[in-house]
């Protein structure tokens, strides 16, 4: 592994510049629950020794050349202190009181931006007991050091297997199951959808960046300023066996199904606030991984300088998935079936590709703040963004310590509402970032919760799809 000695630079990418900009400053939350209460004594020396020697990035701070003002990173001594944050609660409440502690912490944080003056990332360390956990550790860094798959591949490098900490974790396959056709006739006409499919994303996605905004609802106020406004973070718990029941019987993927109780439960709960909302436009951003892989890679072959197509950085793109109505659609589970019809069409669709392009044009002739602009227009015109990731199999730990539960939130994004969904030992976690005042998150999760309950009661009464 190669490491740059202080002072030393390397260039920014561009994604990175946008998203850390006077129009745009991203982080990620990673939030680690633990069985036991936390033993922090160690906490400097795995920072030192574990997390720093991963990337360079996480000792260097964003600096603009003095000839031409590119961003470049430069490597700094790093006072792990500084990083590392103890917030001190009252004692000897119940962990339910702690939950309203925790709950006003995280939306603290998730609202202040990382300083600049010092590498881009931070740890919360918080000893009280919740109604989840025993102790909670969050990981908070900025999109700019990378998206969710170089980060979340730097965390899961400092964690182990509680059982057996020198086995590697495993991860759920990725592999489709699906059949692959070979037809000379099937590729051309798939060939020409494709380009067909292509010109109208990428004409649909200059005119939401631009133009064309979503109805103002009850997930999307669409006022300025948002993302300078305080957050409530929630979670749901799925059990991904029922999740995958699901799939098999409707002959969908994991992430259809997944996208399916977002875009029913969303529904629902926009219905519930106001009945008017059923037919207005709602328009989701999912985002992707762009790497053609089929799982997490080690670190050290993720930062290979000439590992283009696999390597650290920013390497996603986003689909405009319109939310089906709930006037057009009356069997909750064609919201599954209609997000397998759409998200399968713009996969096809190299839009994604045209997009960084006319990104790169941006940048060249309007500065990266230009670029920036642009992104920042697709988000707030859209209702929301939806991510999901995968995570291990088994339980993990950090220094010895079990892990109960894990969890990501995207925080910065001039939207009402952000949805991720993470795996982890057989359970799927979906978190919600609303809005504080603006969406009744209890409301929301009663309205996931709902339609998850009647796209499974649903799919048992039809059989199992047939395999290919």
């Amino acid at each position: 592994m190669e490491f740059r000695e202080e002072g030393e630079v390397e260039p920014v990418s561009p994604t990175g510049q946008y998203f850390n900009s006077s129009i745009l400053s991203v982080a990620i939350l990673a939030v680690l629950e633990f069985e036991l209460p936390i033993n922090d004594s160690q906490a400097l020396s795995l920072l030192q020794d574990v997390f720093l020697p991963i990337n360079p990035r996480f000792s260097s701070i964003m600096v603009s050349d003095n000839v031409d003002q590119k961003k470049q990173w430069k490597r700094v001594e790093v006072k792990l202190e500084d990083h590392v944050h103890v917030p001190i609660f009252p004692s000897k409440m119940s962990p339910e009181s702690y939950d309203e502690y925790f709950d006003d912490y995280i939306s603290n944080i998730a609202a202040e931006k990382l300083p600049q003056n010092r590498p881009l990332w931070e740890i919360h360390i918080l000893k009280y007991p919740t109604s989840h956990a025993a102790g909670t550790l969050i990981f908070k860094l900025h999109h700019a050091l990378g998206d969710g798959y170089s980060l979340m591949g730097a965390l899961l490098s400092c964690l182990q297997s509680a059982q057996n900490p020198s086995v590697p974790l495993t991860f759920p396959s990725l592999k489709s199951s699906g059949p692959q056709t070979t037809h000379k006739t099937k590729i051309v006409s798939q060939f020409f959808s494709s380009v067909f499919q292509t010109v109208s994303d990428f004409s649909w996605s200059i005119l939401k960046s631009n133009f064309v905004e979503d109805d103002r609802t009850p997930i999307r106020s669409g006022e300025d300023g948002v993302e300078f406004r305080p957050i409530t973070l929630s979670t749901l718990t799925f059990s991904v066996d029922e999740i995958k029941l699901i799939k098999n019987r409707l002959g969908v993927t994991t992430n259809d199904v997944i996208a399916g109780i977002i875009f029913l439960g969303t529904r629902i709960y926009m219905q519930e606030v106001s009945k008017k909302s059923s037919n207005e436009s709602c328009t989701a951003l999912v985002l992707l991984n762009t790497r053609n892989i089929e799982g997490y890679m080690p670190i050290n072959e993720m930062i290979e300088p000439n590992n283009d197509e696999m390597s650290w950085g920013n390497q996603f793109g986003f689909l405009h998935v319109s939310v089906p109505k709930s006037t057009e659609i009356s069997n909750p589970l064609d919201f599954v079936w209609e997000a397998q019809k759409i998200i399968k069409k713009k996969r096809s669709s190299a839009a994604g590709y045209l997009t960084s392009w006319l990104l790169d044009v941006l940048k060249k002739f309007r500065g990266p703040e230009g670029a920036a602009r642009y992104i920042h227009g697709t988000l707030k015109n859209s209702s929301m963004t939806i991510s999901n990731m995968i995570g291990p199999v088994e339980k993990m730990a950090l220094a010895n310590q079990p892990i109960c539960g894990f969890y990501y939130m995207v925080v910065g994004p001039p939207q009402c509402l952000t949805i991720t969904a993470l795996s982890y030992k057989g359970k799927l976690r979906v978190a919600f970032g609303a809005e504080k005042g603006f969406i009744d998150s209890h409301k929301l999760k009663a309205s996931m919760q709902n339609a998850f309950g009647v796209i499974l009661e649903a799919s048992y009464q039809i059989p199992p799809a047939k395999a290919a």
